[in-house]
């Protein structure tokens, strides 16, 4: 008869205590910066003036709603990442389709197009106000004067285009990446099969590249979403929110209140409407991925 053998159970450990410390640390990371701008946000605090404190109840609210830069400044957000999503999204899906190609100097190419998203916001932004945009000793007045066409004034004409463009740029190595890695993981075989079959270049890419980008370009709408909505270095370098409110975002217009106007409790009750934006659109976006993976 065989002797039956006892199997070694294993025991459960806890994992409670090794992930308390960073859990607790990254709560407080966020609960505690939270938790200051909801006071804030209900209190009379001007740095201007520090006699003038208690507790103003919705006054800061009230006072900002009835603002109508408030509405200009989320009008500008929505127009700046709606504009910059277009530009990283299209022109990524492109590039990638191009850098999936084989052609002569593939690797320099792909080094070159993705090296602007390691460039920091602020140099990024200063290259292009004073090398490319300058009306007067910018590249980009350069060509146009040569070719007649007069210079133009990016920064006093065009703000907000300009904002965009600057943004696109250094974003565009981004979505060029990840759409790259998700063309590079299809099939190669379905795609010999639709050759086989006749199938066009354009025919190949509407019907069989662009639907196996779809979870891909979700995610870097996502993403990218998340950071346009905090667009700040780019607009403080080059235009300051100016002219006027042309390029004024929620972010700037926070900044303006805190550190220009000293209203601490006005920028406190815009950044709590920025987290409500922000969280509202993060988990319409999230939902809308989770679904694709669901289908």
């Amino acid at each position: 008869m065989l002797r039956a053998t006892a199997i070694p159970t294993r025991r459960s450990v806890s994992t409670l205590p090794l992930l308390a410390p960073s859990v607790g640390a990254l709560l407080l990371w966020m609960l505690v910066p939270l938790g200051m701008t909801l006071w804030f946000s209900f209190q009379r605090y001007n740095l201007l003036n520090p006699t003038l404190t208690g507790f103003a109840g919705w006054e800061n609210y009230v006072f900002l709603l009835e603002d109508p830069a408030l509405f200009i400044a989320l009008w500008n957000t929505l127009l700046l990442v709606g504009g910059v999503l277009l530009i990283t999204v299209v022109g990524g899906v492109l590039l990638a389709v191009l850098f999936d190609q084989d052609f002569w100097g593939r690797p320099v190419a792909r080094l070159l197009a993705i090296a602007p998203f390691f460039v920091m916001p602020t140099v990024s932004a200063l290259i292009w106000k004073n090398m490319l945009m300058h009306p007067v000793n910018g590249l980009f007045a350069a060509a146009t004067n040569a070719l007649g066409l007069g210079a133009i004034d990016w920064f006093g004409d065009l703000p907000l285009t300009s904002i965009v463009i600057i943004v696109a740029w250094q974003w565009l190595p981004f979505s060029t990446l990840i759409l790259l890695t998700a063309i590079q993981s299809l099939d190669h075989e379905q795609k010999e099969a639709a050759r086989m079959d006749g199938a066009r270049a354009l025919a190949m890419f509407f019907f069989i590249i662009l639907p196996h980008l779809g979870r891909a370009i979700s995610v870097v709408i996502m993403i990218q979403t998340i950071f346009f909505l905090t667009v700040f270095a780019e607009i403080f370098v080059t235009t300051s929110g100016g002219p006027g409110l042309a390029s004024t975002n929620l972010a700037f217009l926070i900044y303006v209140r805190a550190l220009l106007e000293f209203d601490v409790g006005g920028a406190s009750a815009g950044g709590v409407i920025a987290i409500v934006l922000a969280n509202v659109v993060a988990i319409f976006l999230i939902r809308t991925i989770a679904r694709g993976l669901e289908t």
